[in-house]
């Protein structure tokens, strides 16, 4: 006993880590877990990729603004050099420092931008006067400069930042002027830093909120299956009640009603199980029982034994055929169970009533032959209508009407045995196809086990038909088996 519960304890204890590392394993890498690892890998992806763009397209509009600036000074330079001088009112001629007296009082720079006049290689003056390290009077970048002799336009790196500049020459006479137009990038570049780090301080900050919402959302949306997960966890073979409620109409609501439809044949199917079970254990003890008493009971008297033997003989061929008819059922739903061949309707016709006809003396007719072939087992045909006229031989009287025919009519063939015996209640008749089901109250007199009717049931659907029945109470009953010319 005591081993018994420390083997049970153990196998708790294991129960027990098993689920918790299964939950430890599920907030990690669960579905919920990947979902949230998935969202937040792309939105940090786009939210990069739209921070970078954005700081390009604004880089390259910078470039394009000063570019345009740029010009634009060209060419009010351009106007300056070609209008008069306000002193005289008369051309400027070679009077260079009048044209750059008047373009640095005319123009005024944005912000960061200098105009810087150079004359015969030498600083004259620039707008603003005051200008960074890298623009004094001394610098290389102004020597350079100054000894340009055609028009020039590019960027530069000094120690005080970039800047892009315009160069424009400018000979009159002996005179050589060079007017420079600078700007430096450095303060927009810094903004434009500046922007993108706040910009993904910002989307840090979103991307945290909204993953802590995504999770929440998440959790929502697979609600569903983790209900659906405990349900199928609760189902025994006991308990098959259970089904989830239905949500939306979205494709976890598909998977809902797809699963609680799984469950309905579930229910279903046992509960057959069990009907099959139980009626089939009922069905043996009588017999069992039977035997095991008149062999508990048997005497040395000879005529004793032997009428014990001959009931005991008939009790077991009894169980041998109730036997045969269940692995018949159980072969009816395997692909081999039928023989397919062409079957000539009105040959089978003949040989199904000669057949009939020894089974007892009854008023037999054979109504109808019909014409045509078809596609089926000739075995498995001749199985199912001879059982149809046992259990017509089975309900009726010596003088009774039993009547056999056939006839094929848009593609299918159809075989009928009609009887004129007490006929059948409507509603019993569709319960009567059961594994195991006799008519109530049925003053009949059946040797079977309710396992006719099914095989001929299983034998039309294998073929692809099905079993019809009319029947009136004190008017007979008609069963038809209709089956399809062809087989596909």
């Amino acid at each position: 006993m005591s081993t018994n519960l420390i083997g049970i304890k153990l196998h708790l204890s294991e129960s027990n880590k098993t689920k918790k590392s299964r939950g430890w394993y599920r907030i990690f890498f669960g579905v919920r877990s990947r979902i949230l690892a998935w969202y937040v890998v792309l939105m940090a992806c786009s939210a990069i990729v739209c921070i970078l763009a954005i700081r390009q397209v604004m880089l390259v509009r910078l470039d394009q603004r000063i570019e345009k600036s740029l010009n634009h000074e060209t060419k009010e330079f351009q106007r300056v050099v070609q209008g008069t001088n306000p002193s005289t009112g008369q051309p400027f001629g070679d009077d260079v420092i009048a044209i750059f007296d008047k373009y640095v009082s005319r123009n005024v720079p944005d912000e960061n931008e200098y105009f810087i006049a150079l004359l015969n290689g030498q600083f004259y003056k620039s707008d603003p006067t005051i200008l960074p390290s890298s623009l004094q009077s001394d610098s290389e970048l102004l020597k350079e400069w100054a000894q340009l002799t055609e028009q020039r336009q590019g960027k530069k790196e000094t120690s005080t930042g970039t800047l892009i500049y315009l160069a424009k020459p400018l000979f009159k006479g002996k005179t050589r002027g060079v007017m420079v137009m600078v700007y430096f990038t450095g303060v927009e570049h810094r903004q434009i830093d500046e922007g993108t780090v706040v910009a993904i301080q910002v989307t840090l900050a979103v991307l945290a909120v909204a993953s802590v919402l995504a999770w929440i959302v998440a959790g929502r949306a697979l609600a569903p299956l983790r209900l659906l997960t405990e349900t199928a966890h609760s189902i025994t073979e006991s308990d098959l009640t259970r089904r989830i409620p239905v949500k939306g109409s979205d494709e976890l609501a598909e998977l809902t009603i797809t699963f609680n439809e799984m469950l309905d044949r579930l229910q279903a199917a046992f509960a057959s199980q069990q009907d099959f079970v139980n009626d089939a254990s009922h069905e043996l003890r009588t017999p069992i029982t039977i035997v095991r008493g008149h062999l508990e009971l048997l005497g040395d008297d000879p005529q004793e034994r032997r009428e014990t033997i001959k009931l005991v003989t008939g009790e077991l061929d009894r169980m041998n055929r109730f036997v045969d008819d269940l692995l018949l059922l159980a072969k009816a739903e395997q692909p081999d169970f039928l023989n397919l061949e062409t079957v000539e309707v009105g040959e089978l016709t003949e040989e199904l009533y000669a057949k009939a006809k020894a089974l007892a003396h009854r008023d037999w007719h054979l109504e109808r032959k019909g014409k045509g072939r078809i596609v089926a087992d000739y075995q498995r045909i001749t199985q199912a209508i001879m059982e149809l006229a046992r259990n017509a031989t089975q309900h009726t009287q010596e003088k009774d009407l039993i009547v056999l025919g056939s006839i094929v009519r848009n593609g299918k063939a159809y075989f009928w045995v009609r009887d004129t015996g007490e006929g059948i209640a409507e509603a019993e008749q569709a319960r009567i196809f059961e594994r195991f089901a006799r008519v109530a109250d049925s003053l009949r007199c059946s040797s079977g086990a309710g396992l006719g009717l099914s095989i001929v049931r299983a034998i039309a659907i294998a073929h692809g038909g099905w079993i019809e029945l009319l029947s009136k109470p004190g008017a007979g009953s008609t069963f038809t088996l209709v089956i399809p010319v062809e087989q596909y």
